[in-house]
Order: C-alpha cells, then structure tokens, then sequence
C-alpha cells in the first residue's frame, strides 16, 4: 500500500517507511561544535566584529546571525546558501542557532551581497583574534608558511574569472599560505584566473609575518614555495624580516653550468660502475641580475631508475646551516600542502564562489576559509587523541552525522542521540576535552 506518508517495501510488507518520526535530525554532533564555539567565543566575537554595510535599520535575521548559521551549513555539509530553505526547521540547527527557524535562501544570498572590502577586512580581524586565543592554549615554537596556488572553477560569466594556462580550466586563481606544521590556513586571497603564481606574493605575505613578528616575536619563522614563487620581492622580504625559507628555482643554462662538476661526477659513476640509480648533492652561490645579493642554491641531481637523463633540482635558500640534502629534504615535504588544499576544496567546499561579484566571492572564501582553520583547531585541541588526525570527512561520518531526536521538557531541552552510535565514547572524550580547554582560555 502506498500514500504520500507510508511506503511499504516489497522486500518485506511488514516494512513501512515514514516522515513521521517527529524532531529528528542527522545533524546532532554540531552539539559539539556549538560547545567548541562557546568556549572560543566566537558568537560574541562574531556580533561584536561583524557588521555588513547594511542600509536597513531592522531585520529578523542579524548579520552575525546569518554568518553563524553559514558557518553551522558548512561543518553539515550544506555548502550554498540555498540549502537553507530545506534546513528551515531542522531542530539541531534551530537549536545550535538559539532561532525558531533558519535565515532562509534569499536572506542569505541577500546577505553576501551586502558584503564588499569592509567585511573582508573584517574576516581578516576575526582570524587573527582567534589565533591568539589558540595560541594561548598551545604557543608553535615554529611556524611554516607554505605558499601556494590553487585553481577554484568557474561556470559563468563571473567577475574576474579567467582561463588559466596551468590548469587549463577557466576559474579564481587564489593565493594561499598554510602553517606547513599544522595545516592551519593563515591567509587566503581571492585573485583573478589569469594572474601568475607569483603576482603581489610578497604584499599578500607581509601582513602576515608583520603579524607574527609583532605578536609572537619568538616563534621562528620558516617559509617554503615552488618555483611559481622565486620571486626577489619575496626573497628580500623574508630576509628582511629573519624568515628562513626554500623556495625552487625554474631550470636555466646558467644553473646547470654551475652544476656541471657534479653532474660529471655523476655521470663517471653511473658509466662506470653501471649503476641503474643515483643522485648527487652540490651548491654554489649565484646572483641573477635582479636579486639585489648572492644567494645560496642548493641542488640535487638526480638518475632515475631505467632512465637515461638526469632530474635537477635547485633550490634559493637562507639556511646556511643545513646540509644540502637537508634543504632539499625540507623543500620536498610540502608535499603534504596539497593535503591541505584537497581538504579545503572537498571537505569544506573552498569553490563555492557562484556569485558574480569577485568581491562577494572572495568574501565566500574567507567564510569557508574561517570554517575550515576552526576545524582544525577542534582537531587539534579536543578530539581524542585517535581521532585528531583524522580529515573532516572521517569526523563527519563518525562524530557529527549522529541522529537525534529533540524532546522539549518543563526545564530542558533535551538532545537525544542515537543509541546504537558507535562512537558514544569518543563524544563523551570531546566534550570533556572542550570543557577542560574552557579551562584553559580563562
């Protein structure tokens, strides 16, 4: 038998399927999320630093609001704003939010349109309030700034997009700075589809060492980027400022010159001894005519297996106190960045830049840039010790897809959540973790 409230499964006729299981939703691990925001305060930081130039002098739905509310769609997985019309009247969300109902889709797209230079700014202002707060629980004794690029597509004419020639897809081509050690993302830029790795790298940088210097002046500072950013600008700022970085060099006839004893050194023990693999390590100092200094540059060379030509690697650095295979080391292990990019993009929706406006996107990007360091540092600090490294695809699945049904008493507002949830171990762990930090923050 089949009406618009039971289906009845062939397999099984005593199977009957319903929407009528009352306040239930899949959302209940965001208890825990909203726990982790109260203690790091975010919602009075939230309405005390975030306010779009809004000419209304009354709306229902606030603009701190709405951005908590987006902030709550994306941990869920509801990336876009128009998810929010389904979400209206889920009880977790309702309940996380302190609101009857939800902000719906026209409020909210309403919303990021309001948003302009002022708010970017102001997300700027946010991030770096919170990062002392964490760093107040755990001060880094290092922190790596690895920079990169990456390409967020496009599907329409939308503001400063473009085809780029690397990727060789239209789409925003943002610049991106992670802390290498941890995966927190210190600094994201919105950038046209055509511009270059390297276009205004060193301002995009400068705030942010500006930044750690006057803020945490003994946390040492290290730096590491591709050869998209073997830049002078860069090299002379992080010189400038006591950065040690590893930047790779694009390959010319000039290096390779230099590299030519070590090369024949290679090749005499590859020919002679036959030995299908080898490498060797040398470095010399080199000044291009735009550098304002001779630099170190750390090189490897290397023969691969059942291959007839050598692989180069140069590497510009500063750290004169390591080993050349030590420099090429370090370079080579931001490797994991594009783990850390993977996860803003898949995990936390980064391409989620549909409006037409670039400024309204870059807005975009920061909200979800925002989202994705406060679930790092949810990792970091309170999820248990066997779970803080796992991505957020894993959490999700084990810790905040969790059912629960809401019952509403004389006094409480009571969570009920799944029973057969096998993970009710590692939930009574986080929320005794975020308690304990709470302690810590005061």
């Amino acid at each position: 038998m089949h009406s618009l409230k039971d289906i009845q499964l062939k397999c099984n006729k005593q199977f009957i399927v319903n929407f009528d299981g009352g306040e239930l939703s899949s959302d209940g691990g965001l208890l825990m999320i909203k726990e982790f925001l109260h203690v790091l305060g975010l919602e009075k930081l939230l309405k005390n630093n975030f306010k779009t130039n809004d000419p209304a002098s009354f709306r229902i739905h606030k603009d701190d609001e709405n951005l908590l509310q987006m902030i709550y769609q994306i941990f869920g997985t509801y990336y876009e704003d128009n998810c929010a019309d389904e979400l209206r009247n889920d009880p977790i969300l309702s309940a996380v939010l302190g609101k009857e109902a939800l902000a719906s889709q026209p409020t909210l797209s309403r919303f990021f349109n309001r948003m302009d230079d002022d708010t970017l700014r102001q997300f700027d202002g946010i991030m770096l309030k919170l990062r002392k707060k964490v760093y107040s629980v755990r001060m880094p004794e290092f922190v790596l700034f690895d920079i990169d690029t990456t390409l967020l597509p496009t599907y329409g004419h939308q503001e400063g997009e473009g085809f780029n020639f690397h990727y060789q897809a239209h789409g925003y081509h943002p610049l991106l700075c992670y802390d290498g050690l941890t995966g927190d993302l210190l600094r994201a830029q919105l950038r046209d589809g055509t511009d270059y790795c390297s276009k205004n790298s060193a301002g995009f940088m400068e705030p942010l060492i500006a930044e750690y210097r006057e803020n945490y002046p003994d946390i040492r500072l290290y730096a590491r980027g591709d050869s998209g950013f073997a830049t002078p600008e860069l090299y002379d700022l992080f010189e400038d400022n006591g950065v040690k970085y590893a930047i790779r060099l694009k390959i010319n006839q000039t290096l390779l010159n230099l590299a030519q004893d070590k090369e024949e050194d290679l090749m005499k023990v590859t020919r002679t001894n036959m030995v299908d693999y080898a490498l060797n390590y040398g470095d010399f100092y080199y000044q291009a005519s735009s550098w304002r200094d001779p630099r170190r540059v750390v090189f490897k060379i290397e023969k691969p297996y059942n291959q007839m030509t050598y692989m180069y690697t140069f590497i510009v650095t500063n750290m004169e106190e390591l080993e050349h295979w030590q420099v090429i080391d370090y370079y080579c292990n931001r490797g994991r960045m594009e783990n850390f990019i993977g996860e803003g993009k898949q995990g936390f929706g980064f391409a989620s830049v549909s409006s037409k406006s670039r400024t309204v996107n870059a807005n975009r990007l920061q909200l979800h840039a925002l989202v994705y360091n406060i679930f790092n540092w949810f990792r970091r600090l309170v999820l248990p010790k066997q779970m803080n490294k796992n991505l957020i695809d894993t959490v999700r699945l084990k810790l905040l897809k969790i059912a629960a049904r809401v019952v509403h008493t004389g006094r409480y507002v009571k969570f009920k959540l799944c029973s057969s949830c096998p993970y009710k171990e590692e939930v009574y762990a986080t929320f005794n973790n975020i308690w304990a930090l709470a302690v810590q923050l005061r």
